[in-house]
Parts: structure tokens; sequence; C-alpha cells
């Protein structure tokens, strides 16, 4: 017997609740794994309250990362006691995912977990340290060095936004922060590395077609008119890695700062990323995040709090990473 959170909809509204499975309740899969960590992302927030359309089918446990040792193996690549990570896939939308003491997953889902890092560690960083490596790596990609001038953050106390600022830091870069609460997260993004904090106000006003050119590059988790003001604001050349939507996920812009500028929007996916290129930001974050991040941004929580939680994260509440120990 084990313990999941398992997500109904009763009357077209969710219902969670914590409930005891045993093996033959699992979901088919290559691999069975005893999941030490899972997180709580903004993602898992809207399945869990509800408040957005996220799982596709009932009962589902929700939980989009996980870490854990593998228990079971039919595929070749893993074998009994390896540790490994999971994130994305579709996991904890369409199938089973981390809220539980064991999970059956396929194996092209996986990836060892890298040296140097724990399970807690692993979950501290999850989907959204994921994400943001990502970010990062397609604004190294696309030509932005520490030497073109400032990277801007928004939603910066978020988990995406919080290791983007440690990672930028990390790697040489001056980073300007955003976010909405400025009194309480300024602090500790100064900690991450920041080196200016900006109240998200400031990228609420509406954007002008082009604006004065300030930022570089920028990592933007929110999307809608704070977006449009990033790219107003963006240098000649400069580029935006967008991944998120908090805000919206309409785009009150122009091709001005395009056509004009030469900015480059890139999509950052971090579901259906290639397992070479998940393994590639695994080993990066590893190397690259100090020892000092994992020693503030973060919460953890047993599976009893987690509708609490899920509920504060997606009213705002919510600073750097939660993770849920199994």
């Amino acid at each position: 017997m084990f313990k999941a959170l398992v997500l109904d909809q009763v009357e077209k509204s969710t219902i969670a609740n914590i409930r005891q499975l045993n093996d033959s309740d699992l979901p088919e899969g290559d691999v069975v794994i005893s999941v030490s960590y899972s997180s709580l992302n903004y993602k898992d927030g809207l399945a869990i309250t509800g408040k957005g359309k996220i799982v596709r089918n009932f009962p589902m446990v929700p939980g989009i990362d996980l870490t854990g040792t593998v228990e079971q193996s039919h595929d070749p690549r893993y074998k009994v006691g390896d540790d490994v990570v999971l994130t994305g896939w579709g996991v904890g939308e369409g199938h089973w995912g981390g809220m539980s003491q064991k999970a059956s997953l396929k194996a092209d889902w996986l990836v060892p977990l890298p040296a140097g890092l724990d399970g807690k560690q692993a979950m501290m960083i999850g989907t959204a340290g994921f994400t943001a490596m990502l970010c990062v790596q397609a604004l190294i990609d696309a030509g932005i060095t520490p030497e073109s001038g400032e990277v801007l953050v928004t939603g910066a106390s978020g988990g995406v936004g919080s290791v983007a600022v440690c990672l930028l830091a990390t790697l040489g870069y001056k980073v300007a922060a955003v976010t909405g609460r400025v009194e309480q997260n300024g602090p500790l993004l100064t900690q991450l590395g920041a080196s200016q904090i900006i109240d998200r106000s400031v990228f609420e006003e509406p954007a002008r077609a082009l604006e004065k050119q300030v930022w570089a590059g920028a990592v933007d988790t929110v999307g809608s008119k704070v977006l449009a003001k990033v790219l107003a604001q963006m240098d000649y050349n400069g580029a935006v890695a967008a991944c998120g939507l908090a805000g919206g996920f309409d785009l009150p812009t122009t091709v001005m700062p395009f056509i004009l500028r030469n900015v480059s929007l890139l999509g950052v996916d971090s579901v259906n990323c290639p397992t070479e290129k998940r393994i590639k930001a695994w080993q990066g974050l590893a190397e690259l995040l100090p020892a000092s991040y994992y020693q503030q941004a973060c919460t953890e929580i047993e599976l009893e709090q987690v509708t609490g939680y899920a509920d504060d994260i997606t009213n705002g509440k919510v600073t750097g990473r939660v993770v849920i120990k199994l």
C-alpha cells in the first residue's frame, strides 16, 4: 500500500483527497518508481484547485515532476536502484504524476539524476528550474553574453524566475528582477544575484510600439502586456526567452521590435523537450547552481499540506520553490 493525492471531478468541480492505493492501481508503464520528492508548480496549483483546465481525465494524481529510485524496470536503460528525475511529458495531466509514493512511467520520460544532486535538490530545481535552464541556454544560443548588457527576468520571485536569476548571475550576467512584491521578495532576489529589483506595475502599463532600449536579453514567465512591454524595451539584436503565461496568453504588441530592432522572441517548451537536451540541461543545473541556492527560496511540505499551498500558489502568495516529501 502507498498513499497518493488523487483528483476527482464531481459536478464539474475538482475534489482532491489523499488515498491509500496499491500497486494494481498504478497506470501502465515501463518503470515503477519509489518517489522520494515531488514539487508544487503553478500548473499543479491550477490542476488541484480546478482553476485551470489542466487535467485531461479523472481520477488523476497531480504532480508534473518527481524524483525517486527505480523499484521495477522492464527497460534495459534503467535498473533497480537507479536514481531518476522526471519533468513534463504530460505527467500529472494525462498520466498519473508525482504526488504519490509510487509512480509507473514510460522509460523515455526519465532522465538519470545527475551526479552532485540528491532527490530534494532535484525537486528544488524541478520543472521550474529545468525550464529556467532551457531559457538561459536559449539566450546563450542567441548570442546574448554578459558583455551584451543587462538581462531582465519577469516573475522573478516564482520558481522559474528565481532559478533564472541565480543561473544568469552565476554566469556573470547583470540581472534585473521584476516582482509584484518588492519589499517582501527584494532581499531574496538580491541574494540570488539580482542587481536591480523592479516593481511589476511598471511593466503592466500599456506598451508603446517601441520604447527606450534597455535590455540585452530577457526571460519572461508572465506573457500578455508584461511581455509586450519587455519587447518594446529590448536592445537592437536582443532576445527574449518566453516560457510562461501567468499574466495571460495574449500578446498586445506590434511587429516593430522584430523588424526595426531585430529582436528575437524565443519560445521555450519544457514538456516535450528531447532527451538529449534534457540531459544537457540537468547537467548544467548540477554544475551551475551554487550551494547557497539550496539554502533559500524553498519550502518543504508533506502531502497533507498540498491543497492549501495549491490555493496559495494560484493566488501569487508563494515565493520560490515548494517541494513535497513523499
